[in-house]
């Protein structure tokens, strides 16, 4: 029989333990607990949510990996083009872990109104382009249908509509430069049948989505010429390893890059989440243990008399230790209990209703994201379980210090 186990559940349950001098502190410690993995589950789920969010948003304006022209680098308008024509394509038939390769050409244009003009970046995609992005964040109408002969079909962004007090369904003009300075640029008619928010300020403020084929005349390029190809991962976390064998799989003329080398800034931005992350969790978990061996250090001393009771029927001091560690674990997990919930209660109405708000122009998103994982929710809780207890063992030790003799006398 575990007789420290069955006396701490026996000091637990006493309704004297509710009512001692040290019922406000323990409250406390319980409440630093659950306030301590409260604010560690918001910083997590926060700080993975937007480094979700954002690399989400990256890939789904320009594929995980983009494989263009060498005069392309860098470039957002397609200027030299290659052959649609590649053992690559459709499919990645020599790496794994592909799901989709998509072409594309940019072009840069003007859209000019009655009152005002704006420039964009004309993105032009074909029947193999993956949509699932777009159907996420589109606001208003339906995507393009490329199964036609001619389509002037586009999407542009909610940022665009309200800068050129545009409406769905509008016919708006678009000028194209022409290949030689000489002439004057091409006008196009095309039709709004769609609107997306995705609160990326980067690319909504000039991302506009139509047919290749517009841009594949514009630029006197027959239909096997394309400005390069988007091939999008199954699992983002292998991009630099796919990254890496896609480029030694296409040929020595085309160059390949991941979004993470394209755009370096933003995501070494978002990897700072992660440092923050574990200041806060580092932080918290000492507040919570210095309130435990607080708590802990009390409820010896309140028991004093019990323990030189203990210690002269016999008991040694890491029994008597062991009782007072239960204590504290039963609180612990308490306050680790009544935290779970709440935080969780938290996190899920910020995910479904989006209560924060945020200023896309400066966080790239519109209401603060939230990614949830299970498992690393289950190992907050192990780790804060273990490393308080680990915290409590050393103030434990101030049981040893107490003489029977002199404990008892004053019963």
């Amino acid at each position: 029989m575990n007789y420290e186990l069955f006396i701490a559940k026996r000091i637990i349950a006493g309704k004297e333990y509710k009512n001692s001098i040290s019922s406000p502190i323990i409250k406390i410690a319980i409440t630093a607990i659950a306030l301590g993995i409260i604010i560690m589950m918001i910083a997590m789920a926060t700080g993975a949510g937007f480094q979700h969010k954002i690399r989400d948003k990256i890939s789904g304006f320009k594929g995980h990996v983009q494989i263009t022209n060498y005069d392309d680098n860098n470039s957002e308008v397609s200027i030299t083009p290659i052959d649609k024509n590649q053992d690559f394509y459709p499919e990645f038939t020599t790496i794994d872990g592909i799901k989709n390769v998509q072409v594309f050409a940019n072009k840069a244009g003007v859209i000019r109104t009655v009152t005002d003009f704006e420039g964009i970046i004309f993105k032009g995609v074909s029947t193999d382009y993956d949509w699932s992005f777009f159907k996420e964040y589109l606001v208003a109408g339906r995507l393009p249908n490329f199964n036609q002969p001619r389509v002037r079909d586009i999407i542009i962004s909610q940022t665009l509509v309200n800068r050129l007090q545009l409406q769905l369904n509008d016919t708006i003009n678009v000028f194209f430069a022409k290949a030689s300075r000489s002439k004057l640029p091409s006008r196009y008619k095309l039709v709004v049948v769609g609107i997306y928010d995705t609160g990326f300020g980067q690319f909504d403020k000039n991302m506009v989505i139509g047919d290749i084929r517009q841009v594949q005349r514009l630029n006197k390029w027959n239909e096997n010429q394309i400005g390069g190809f988007e091939v999008l991962l199954e699992n983002f976390d292998e991009i630099e390893l796919k990254g890496n064998e896609i480029y030694s799989s296409t040929g020595s003329t085309l160059n390949s890059m991941t979004i993470v080398d394209s755009y370096d800034v933003i995501f070494e931005w978002i990897e700072l989440f992660d440092n923050n992350v574990w200041f806060i969790i580092g932080i918290m978990i000492l507040v919570a243990s210095i309130n435990m061996i607080t708590a802990l250090l009390v409820l010896i001393l309140e028991r004093v008399q019990m323990v030189g009771i203990l210690k002269a029927l016999g008991s040694d001091n890491w029994s008597v230790r062991k009782i007072f560690l239960y204590n504290a674990t039963y609180l612990i997990i308490k306050g680790l209990i009544w935290g779970n919930i709440i935080g969780i209660v938290l996190l899920m109405l910020q995910h479904y209703f989006g209560l924060i708000t945020l200023d896309p122009a400066s966080y790239h998103v519109t209401t603060v994201p939230i990614h949830i994982s299970v498992f690393s929710i289950i190992l907050l809780n192990i780790g804060t379980l273990v490393l308080c207890f680990l915290m409590l063992i050393i103030p434990s030790y101030i049981i040893t210090k107490i003489n029977p003799s002199k404990s008892i006398q004053f019963a």
